[in-house]
C-alpha cells in the first residue's frame, strides 16, 4: 500500500478516540483536549467504558457502540489491546487509525498489522505523537502547542522532534499544512507520505526528519516524484556513523552509511540540511520561486569586513564570486565613490545613502555576469538602515522581470527589526547574518543542481561497449562453487575486460619458474604480485614489486616475495603470482572506481582519487546505479581531483568520456550480476589517451535478493525489448524509453501534423518543451513505463523514433493512465495498435487492474482502436468534448519490483 485510504487519516469527516480520559496528564486526556478544542468540525466520539463523559461529550462503552463508522480512530490504549480494537474498527468500516500507544514487541506489532490488513486499514505508528492538519482543525496528537496554519508539511520519525519544531516554529510565526509523527512506521512510512503530500495542493514544501528508511526503492520512487513538484528538504540524524565493520575493500571502508544516504538524497532531488535553522531558512529561500542559473554571487555591502566574511562563507561553501562586466563598471563609476572598491565584494561606503544602494543594485540587476545578489547592511551613526532597506525594495519593484534572486542581510538587533519586517512583507529573503545568507544562496545552487539531474538530458554513451556475460557468469559461478569470496586478480581482470574496460596484460602462474616464462612472453617492464585469496592489500605485506626488467629478475623476486609474504602472513593460502605488463603512462592520474553493497540501498558506486593512500586522502563521491553519462559526470565533479582531470599548466586533460564510460560499465556489471558484493579498481590510470585498470578486486556472494530487486532504483528493463513488423513489412525495435531519447522525441514531434498534435495534447502546440520531453523520457521504471518504436530513417539511416506509448501508475499500483503517439506518416500501418497491445501486456504482468485515458470526442481513430482493444467509454460531464476510456485487466503477477 501507499496512498490508499490516507485521505481518511488526514481529511477525516469523523474521529473516534479509543481510550479517551478525564485524568489530567494522561495521553487520553491530552488528545481529547486537542481534538475537541482545535476547530475540527466533524463528530469526535470518545470511547472509554470507565468514563461517562470526556470534555463534556458522552462516551461510548466500546467500538461496537459507536453510532457511525469513524473515518479515523485514534488509539491510546495498552499495546496488548490494540489488535482486537483494530479488528473491531475494521469490521465497522474504519479505514485509518493512529496508534499513540507504545510498548509493542515485533510480535504484537505484527498482530496489529494482520488485524488491519483484511480491512485495508492504514496505520500510523505505533508509538506516534499523532498528526495535526491545522487547515482542517484536526489535532489528533499529544502535542502541547497547537500549530499555526501554513503550507509546509513536516514528517518526522521522532515525536520529540515534532513537538520541538512546533514550539520553535510557533515562536517564529511559521505555520504548517501537516505535522505527522511516524513513530515505529509499522505501515505508513516516508514513501507513503511523500506520495500523498506531493499531490496535495495545500502543501508548498515538504520537510522530513529522518532517522532511518525501511524501503529504499519505495522511498526513492516517491521522493523523485515529490521533488519534481515541490521542494523537499530533509534532516537526516546520525551523520557520524562509523564505517561498516564487515567491509574489506577500499570502497566498502569509504562508503559509510551517512555518505550513502547523501548519495540517495541527491539522486532523488532532495536538499539535505543539518539543523532546524537551516531547514526553515532553506524552505523560505526556495519558496521565493525565483529561478537560479548558476553559482556566481555578487556581494553588495556598506561594510568591508562583512563583505569579506560573506566571501569566505561563499568560497568554503563551494560557490564562486561573480565578475563585473566592463559596462557595469562604467555605470558604477558614476555611483560608487572612487575610494570604494568596484570589485566583488562591492563596497559602497559606510555612509552610503539610500540612493546609492538603489543605483548600485539597479546596475547589478542589469549585469548578466552574476546569478544572484546579496545585499548587506551594517548599522552605523551616519546612515539610515531602514531607508536603505526601503530603497532596495523599491528598486526590486522597478525590476519585476529581473533574472537574479536577491538576498538580504541587515545586521544588528533592534536597528534591523523593521527592515527585516519590510523585506518579509515583500517576499524578499532576509537573514540575520551574512553567513546564513550565503548558506541560503548555496541551498538554491544545490537545489538547482539536484533538479537538473532530474530533468537534464544525458548524452548518449560515446561508444557502445560489448559485454560477454557468459564469461562473467562462468567466472562467478566457479568461485561460488569453490566456496571462495574473492576472485583472483586474474579473474577480476577477465570480468572487467568482458565489460569493455581496458586492463593490463596479466598472466597467472604458480611458481617462480612459471613467472619467469610469463615475463619472457610479456616483455618488460613488469610488475609481480602475490596471488592469495586471504590477502586483501598485497602491498602491505610486501606482495607487490614493480619495474622488473627481465625474466631472471622476476624469478628472483618471486622467490623472495614468497618467503617475505609467508613470514608476514604465515596462515595465508598462497596460490602463486600474477605477472603483468607495467603501464608506462607518466602523466596518468591514479583513480579509484568501486562498488559495495549497502544493506538498505543495495549497490553503491564510488569514484575518487586512488592509490595506496585512498583512505587517508578521502577524496571520493558516491552514487546509486544505474548510471548514465550525465550522472557519471556529476559523480566525478563532486571530487577534488575533478579539476585536475580537466588539465592545468602543461598537463593535458584526461579523456573524461573514457572515465565516465568506465563508471557506466561498472554500473551495468553490478546491475547484471547481483552476486558481485564488492569491487575495487585501484588504481585506474587515466590520461589523455583513456583509462587502464592496473589492479582489480571483486568479492562475490550469493545474493540476498534476486535480479534487480536489490537496487534502490529500478534499472532499464531489457527484457521488454522486442522486434515488431507493421503492415508494409517494415520492422522496428520496441524497447523501454531512455533519458537519452529526448532528441528523438523532439524530432518525432517535428514530424507531426498540427491536427495530430492538437488531438494528442488537447491544444495546439508548435514545439515540445524540454521539461515536457524530459518528463516523458526520464521515467521511474518502478512507477511508469514508456515503450518506443525506433528504426532507421529511410533518408539518412540514422535511428529515429516512429512511435511512443506510456503508462503512469498510481502509487497503489491499481490504475494507470495511458498515452500513445505515432508519427503522422505512420497512420494506418498498425503501429499504434501494436504499441498499445505491448503496454497493456506489460500492465497485466505488473498486476494493474485498470488502464484508462482521456480522448477528444472527435478523435475517431483513437476511439475506434480503444473499442477494438476492449476499452469501455464513459462520457465526461465536466468536459463535454472529452471522453474517458478504460479497460479492466483482471490482475496478474506483480513484476514491478524486478
Amino acid at each position: 500500500m501507499t496512498v490508499r485510504n490516507l485521505d481518511h487519516m488526514f481529511k477525516p469527516s469523523s474521529v473516534a478516540l479509543i481510550g479517551a480520559s478525564r485524568k489530567p496528564g494522561t495521553v487520553g486526556a491530552v488528545v481529547a483536549r486537542n481534538l475537541f478544542h482545535c476547530g475540527f468540525d466533524g463528530p469526535v466520539m470518545p470511547v472509554n467504558p470507565q468514563e461517562r463523559a470526556v470534555e463534556g461529550v458522552l462516551t461510548y462503552k466500546s467500538v461496537d457502540d459507536l453510532p457511525i463508522a469513524p473515518d479515523l480512530a485514534v488509539i491510546c490504549t495498552p499495546a496488548d489491546t490494540v489488535a482486537a480494537t483494530i479488528d473491531q474498527l475494521g469490521r465497522k468500516g474504519t479505514k485509518a487509525a493512529i496508534i499513540l500507544s507504545g510498548g509493542f514487541t515485533p510480535e504484537t506489532q505484527q498482530t496489529v498489522l494482520d488485524a488491519a490488513k483484511p480491512h485495508l486499514m492504514r496505520l500510523l505508528g505505533p508509538n506516534s505523537l499523532g498528526c495535526m492538519v491545522p487547515g482542517r482543525g484536526l489535532n489528533a496528537s499529544v502535542g502541547h502547542v497547537a500549530p499555526k496554519k501554513g503550507d509546509v508539511a513536516l514528517v518526522a520519525q521522532s515525536s520529540m522532534v515534532v513537538t520541538s519544531i512546533v514550539d520553535w516554529a510557533t515562536a517564529r510565526n511559521i505555520g504548517f499544512s501537516h505535522l505527522i509523527s511516524l513513530g515505529e512506521k509499522s505501515d505508513v512510512d516516508f514513501g507513503d507520505l511523500l506520495d500523498y503530500l506531493a499531490s496535495d495542493h495545500t502543501v508548498r514544501a515538504i520537510l522530513l526528519y529522518v532517522e532511518s528508511i525501511s524501503n529504499a526503492r519505495k522511498f526513492m520512487s516517491a521522493a523523485r516524484v515529490a521533488a519534481r513538484q515541490k521542494p523537499v528538504v530533509l534532516i537526516k540524524a546520525g551523520r557520524s556513523e562509523e564505517a561498516q565493520e564487515a567491509a574489506t575493500s577500499h570502497t566498502g571502508t569509504l562508503a559509510v552509511a551517512d555518505a550513502v544516504y547523501d548519495a540517495a538524497f541527491r539522486r532523488a532531488g532532495i536538499l539535505r540540511v543539518s539543523d532546524l535553522d537551516e531547514l526553515f531558512d532553506a524552505v523560505g529561500t526556495l519558496a521565493t520561486g525565483v529561478p537560479i542559473t548558476g553559482d556566481r554571487l555578487m556581494i553588495l555591502t556598506n561594510g568591508g569586513g562583512m563583505g569579506v566574511m560573506a566571501t569566505d562563507s561563499l568560497i568554503l561553501g563551494g560557490g564562486r564570486l561573480a565578475a563585473l562586466s566592463d559596462e557595469t563598471r562604467e555605470k558604477l563609476a558614476k555611483t560608487v565613490p572612487a575610494a570604494c572598491t568596484r570589485g566583488n565584494p562591492l563596497r559602497i561606503g559606510g555612509d552610503a545613502p539610500p540612493k546609492r544602494y538603489a543605483d548600485t543594485l539597479s546596475a547589478l540587476l542589469d549585469d548578466g555576469g552574476n546569478d544572484a545578489i546579496l545585499v548587506l547592511n551594517c548599522p552605523n551613526a551616519v546612515s539610515d538602515s531602514l531607508a536603505a532597506a526601503e530603497a532596495v525594495v523599491e528598486t526590486l519593484k522597478a525590476h519585476k522581470g529581473r533574472r537574479h534572486p536577491v538576498l538580504t542581510s541587515w545586521l544588528g538587533d533592534t536597528s534591523a527589526v523593521e527592515s527585516r519586517r519590510l523585506f518579509a512583507a515583500n517576499r524578499i529573503p532576509t537573514y540575520a547574518t551574512p553567513s546564513k545568507a550565503v548558506r541560503a544562496f548555496m541551498h538554491l545552487v544545490q537545489y538547482r543542481r539536484n533538479q537538473e539531474l532530474l530533468i537534464e538530458t544525458p548524452p548518449s554513451v560515446p561508444e557502445r561497449f560489448q559485454t560477454n556475460g557468459d564469461m562473467v557468469r562462468a567466472v562467478v559461478d566457479l568461485a561460488l562453487a569453490e566456496g571462495r569470496d574473492w576472485l583472483t586478480e586474474y579473474e577480476a581482470k577477465r570480468v572487467l575486460a568482458a565489460y569493455g574496460i581496458p586492463v593490463v596484460q596479466t598472466h597467472q602462474v604458480h611458481t617462480p619458474a612459471e613467472a619467469a616464462l610469463a615475463a619472457e612472453e610479456i616483455g618488460g617492464p613488469l610488475a609481480l604480485k602475490i596471488l592469495s585469496p586471504d590477502i586483501t592489500h598485497k602491498s602491505d605485506v610486501g606482495g607487490v614489486v614493480l619495474h622488473l626488467s627481465d625474466p631472471d629478475e622476476v624469478r628472483e623476486e618471486a622467490e623472495a616475495m614468497f618467503a617475505r609474504v609467508r613470514a608476514a602472513v604465515p596462515n595465508a593460502r598462497i596460490d602463486g603470482f600474477t605477472v603483468q605488463q607495467m603501464a608506462v603512462r607518466p602523466d596518468a592520474y591514479e583513480l579509484i572506481v568501486g562498488m559495495t553493497d549497502n544493506p538498505l540501498f543495495g549497490p553503491v558506486l564510488l569514484f575518487g582519487e586512488g592509490g595506496i593512500g585512498v583512505e587517508v586522502v578521502e577524496d571520493y563521491a558516491l552514487a546509486l546505479p544505474p548510471l548514465n553519462m550525465k550522472l557519471a559526470a556529476d559523480l566525478m565533479a563532486r571530487t577534488r581531483i575533478w579539476r585536475q582531470l580537466q588539465g592545468y599548466r602543461s598537463r593535458k586533460a584526461v579523456k573524461l568520456d573514457a572515465v565516465a564510460l568506465t563508471l557506466n560499465q561498472i554500473s551495468q556489471l553490478v546491475v547484471d550480476f547481483p552476486e558481485i558484493a564488492e569491487l575495487d579498481i585501484n588504481p585506474l590510470l587515466a590520461d589523455q589517451d583513456g583509462v587502464l585498470a592496473l589492479d582489480a578486486r571483486i568479492k562475490v556472494a550469493p545474493p540476498a535478493l534476486s535480479g534487480a530487486r536489490r537496487l534502490a532504483i529500478r534499472p532499464y528493463p531489457k527484457a521488454l525489448e522486442d522486434t515488431v513488423a507493421i503492415k508494409d513489412g517494415r520492422q522496428f525495435l520496441v524497447r523501454p524509453i531512455l533519458p537519452e531519447d529526448e532528441p528523438l522525441v523532439h524530432e518525432m514531434f517535428a514530424r507531426m501534423t498540427p491536427e495530430d498534435i492538437r488531438l494528442r495534447f488537447f491544444a495546439p502546440m508548435k514545439k515540445l518543451s524540454h521539461q515536457a520531453a524530459a518528463r516523458l523520457t526520464q521515467i521511474d521504471y518502478d512507477r511508469e513505463m514508456g515503450l518506443v518504436a525506433v528504426g532507421p530513417d529511410p533518408e539518412t539511416g540514422n535511428t529515429i523514433m516512429f512511435g511512443v506509448v506510456r503508462i503512469a501508475a498510481d502509487p497503489d499500483n491499481v490504475r494507470a493512465e495511458y498515452a500513445v503517439m505515432v508519427r503522422s506518416d505512420m497512420k494506418g500501418q498498425g503501429l499504434g495498435f501494436i504499441l498499445m497491445n505491448k503496454i497493456l501486456d506489460y500492465a497485466r504482468t505488473r498486476g494493474l487492474r485498470e488502464v484508462y485515458g482521456e480522448v477528444l470526442r472527435e478523435n475517431s481513430n483513437m476511439l475506434a482502436m480503444c473499442r477494438t482493444l476492449g476499452f469501455v467509454r464513459k462520457e465526461n460531464l465536466d468536459e463535454p468534448g472529452v471522453v474517458e476510456v478504460r479497460v479492466e485487466l483482471g490482475g496478474g503477477v506483480d513484476a514491478a519490483a524486478d
